[in-house]
């Protein structure tokens, strides 16, 4: 889940936005383009990890420094989620980026950090007060938390946590649908179809994210393709929208202002997917 995390995510502040005076602002914005606009994986993959030292140098100078935590939380769990392979390192990784976004969130909103926060109640309470100006640091908690369940997949307890992982988003969506160019759209598209409608789940309300998703990206986010086939079409056995979203990705310019390494990437999932059909389909 969330391979796309890194894209989404650490690309647009990967080092970065007011570390320390203004040339270090325009060296971490360039810094960000470039990696967007990078069409090799590997070399992100190569040079990502002097980045994550750099960044954790610079909050133990700044531990207070909202912008930092929320760059860290971003780098780490994205490179958590898109680059490591083995699992006991990417649950090192995800700790702590999960640490750096509940920490910026709760410079915003120091109740994320009380003890009883832990009941829904109060957690879904202290969620509905939060207003745009919390923004980045709920978008930050929310997926750096994320990543943190990936990791953990196979842990029951970790699980538990999506609910409050969904309502985050939820209220991301409600504060502005359309922020980070519809990406909160495309997590609640995959979080809100896991569950067939057999089950309970309405997999339409998923199929509506991802549509928005797709729509506020102007097309530009290959993955939104991608996952719209992996989560939805495959869920509700689709297989002409499967096959032809997954052909649409691979026929794409992947080379888009913010999103070029992500698409490539999407593409390289596309291709996985699109090979897999028959076998999954059954046809």
């Amino acid at each position: 889940m969330l391979r796309y995390l890194f894209i989404c995510a650490a690309v647009f502040s990967l080092f970065l936005q007011g570390c320390a005076g203004a040339i270090t602002h325009r060296m971490g914005a360039s810094l960000s383009a470039a990696i967007a606009d990078q069409d090799d994986p590997d070399t992100v993959r190569a040079g990502s990890p002097a980045y994550l030292l750099l960044m954790d140098g610079l909050i133990k100078d700044e531990p207070e420094d909202q912008t930092l935590l929320i760059a860290g939380a971003k780098l780490y769990s994205a490179y958590a989620t898109v680059f490591v392979e083995d699992p006991q390192r990417a649950r090192r990784l995800a700790d702590k980026g999960r640490d750096y976004g509940r920490r910026a969130l709760c410079l915003d909103a120091p109740v994320f950090c009380e003890s009883d926060i832990n009941d829904h109640d109060a957690f879904l309470a202290a969620l509905n007060k939060l207003d745009q100006d919390e923004l980045p640091s709920l978008y930050s908690y929310a997926t750096s938390w994320a990543a943190w369940v990936k990791a953990r997949s196979a842990e029951p307890l970790a699980l538990a946590d999506v609910p409050k992982i969904e309502a985050m988003l939820a209220r991301v969506v409600a504060l502005d649908e359309a922020y980070e160019r519809g990406e909160a759209q495309l997590y609640l598209g995959i979080l809100r179809s896991q569950i067939p409608p057999a089950l309970g789940g309405r997999p339409e309300l998923g199929q509506a994210h991802f549509e928005k998703a797709i729509a506020l990206s102007e097309g530009n986010n290959l993955f939104a393709k991608v996952e719209y086939a992996h989560y939805y079409a495959r869920l509700m056995f689709e297989r002409e929208l499967h096959d032809s979203l997954l052909k649409d990705v691979l026929a794409a310019d992947p080379v888009a202002p913010g999103y070029t390494l992500g698409n490539v990437l999407a593409q390289q999932q596309a291709r996985v997917l699109l090979d897999g059909s028959a076998d999954y389909f059954g046809e």
